[in-house]
């Protein structure tokens, strides 16, 4: 397994352990790690530095080429924490395939994590009774089904015939590219203009390490080893979050109402963001940073 980690400058910085999501890489995190170890250089307090711990969910980048589901990268995570690094309490935060770790990671250890922070907190799958819904979950339900139908192809083919895709995309720079940026455009909130939320280098960054390792094909067969456990054993990250949660929704992310959030997690702070991207992170590294800072400078 491959992780970054970076101690914080202070003595009592709280360990944090950072999930990135698909088809991004730990690079997504690559301009948080000075604000959030530093604090004081970047408008900050020491109190509130954190030990980083950044890995490469398994399947991806430079970590073993073995796709998990959520529930067993949890379970490592958990292992790196405490037997590798050797902590007995620790933060856990994420975007995409990132938040749902993190809920995984929350739920099957609660007495070691104390907190999460996630950018989405899970989207409907069919089962829900819709009558028992409020107004604005059924609105967010029916935009997710429309979504679905526009934009789910990439879902539904990386669920189902991952190694048809990985074969074209492994073979092709080209592809491989298309199918990355693509999604880098489409999830940037306002996506007239790519250039507004990413340069190129970091974009050409992210894909050399699909492209140099690759593992484009294991990490999208991520989606199908997760919905093997979704529809047999069901997913940790599935069940409600009862550890204290914070949310910021940012652009790019579907717009799922409070109510939604409640139901699926024990939210403590709820932000909507009115800029930035799916990948806040590398797309506002300030403002995604602060929502760290002060949701878990809360919580400790």
């Amino acid at each position: 397994m491959h992780f970054i980690y970076v101690k914080g400058k202070s003595k009592n910085a709280k360990p944090l352990i950072l999930t990135h999501g698909w088809p991004d890489s730990f690079y997504r995190f690559h301009k948080v790690i000075p604000i959030l170890t530093d604090p004081e250089s970047h408008g900050g307090n020491a109190d509130e530095a954190f030990d980083l711990v950044i890995p490469s969910i398994p399947g991806f980048g430079f970590s073993d080429k073995v796709p998990q589901s959520s529930d067993q990268t949890a379970r490592l995570w958990a292992r790196l924490m405490t037997e590798v690094l050797g902590y007995q309490t620790f933060f856990a935060a994420g975007g995409d395939i990132g938040s749902t770790i993190s809920k995984s990671l929350a739920n099957q250890y609660p007495s070691l994590v104390s907190a999460i922070h996630i950018t989405d907190v899970g989207y409907p799958n069919g089962q829900e009774d819709w009558s028992t819904m409020s107004a604005p979950e059924q609105e967010f339900g029916r935009f997710i089904q429309q979504w679905f139908f526009a934009e789910g192809a990439f879902n539904l083919i990386q669920t189902t015939k991952p190694q048809t895709l990985g074969y074209g995309l492994n073979d092709s720079p080209v592809g491989l590219a298309s199918w990355i940026i693509e999604k880098f455009h489409g999830w940037s909130g306002k996506p007239e203009n790519i250039d507004d939320h990413y340069s190129k280098d970091e974009l050409i960054t992210n894909i050399m390490i699909y492209w140099i390792t690759q593992t484009i094909n294991t990490s999208i067969r991520t989606y199908a080893e997760e919905g093997k456990v979704a529809w047999t054993a069901g997913l940790k990250s599935d069940m409600k979050v009862e550890v204290p949660t914070g949310v910021s929704l940012f652009p790019g992310e579907a717009p799922f109402p409070i109510e939604w959030v409640n139901r699926k997690v024990n939210v403590q702070r709820f932000n909507i963001i009115e800029k930035g991207s799916h990948f806040a992170a590398l797309n506002v590294p300030d403002l995604y940073a602060k929502e760290l800072r002060d949701f878990f400078h809360s919580i400790s």
